[in-house]
């Protein structure tokens, strides 16, 4: 398993649910193109937002999935921030925690689907940026767009209970928010496929 980048991006619980996302974004750090970092409290955040909806699953089951991140990701859960927490200023009070936790873990970027609730104003000071994921997994994608792709792959690889295609996949993530990377997705699978068909006319005509 790969982390190589450089880039510390905190995952905020609105983008590790629904579980789609959370997927594409593991994968992308599993191939090194950043290096994820969570909370206690932003895990306990989504899963407990998931029960809400999901009244079907039990808490045993969550654990399972944060426990098989943590084992993943050694190094993303994020603790000892607490302390930062009520000198921070935001318009959600109760979001201080992600800000405290991503400034603790020296993160440049928080991934977040409300940016709303993180103004540039109140980040300004600690360097650190609110990114949407679409606009987020777009740059990663155009910064290295074989290995993004890949990342895209191995997700779908893992896909067992039922089966999915890349197509299906994709309109998923479309459907979840993700739009731009989802055309840049189809537009590299596409490239790739073109490259492949004609390495087969030239071997076939030679």
């Amino acid at each position: 398993m790969s982390h190589s980048s450089g880039l510390i991006v905190l995952l905020d619980a609105n983008v590790l649910y629904p579980a789609p996302i959370r997927d594409l974004l593991l994968s992308l750090a599993e191939i090194g193109m950043y290096q994820p970092k969570w909370s206690k409290l932003i895990q306990q955040e989504w899963m407990r937002n998931l029960l809400i909806k999901r009244p079907d699953l039990f808490e045993s089951q969550l654990f399972t999935t944060v426990s098989a991140m943590n084992k993943a990701f050694p190094d993303a859960n994020t603790t000892g921030f607490e302390k930062l927490i009520q000198g921070l200023d935001l318009p959600d009070l109760n979001d201080r925690h992600v800000l405290a936790a991503a400034i603790k873990s020296r993160s440049k970027i928080i991934v977040i689907f409300n940016l709303k609730d993180f103004p540039k104003k109140y980040l300004n000071e600690y360097e650190i940026k609110a990114q949407h994921p679409d606009i987020f997994i777009s740059n990663c994608i155009q910064s290295d767009e074989i290995k993004s792709f890949n990342a895209l792959v191995n997700q779908v690889k893992r896909l067992t209970n039922p089966v999915k295609t890349i197509e299906e996949v994709l309109s998923t993530l479309s459907n979840a928010g993700l739009v731009k990377s989802c055309t840049l997705f189809k537009q590299t699978w596409q490239n790739s496929l073109r490259q492949y068909s004609l390495i087969l006319l030239f071997n076939f005509a030679f």
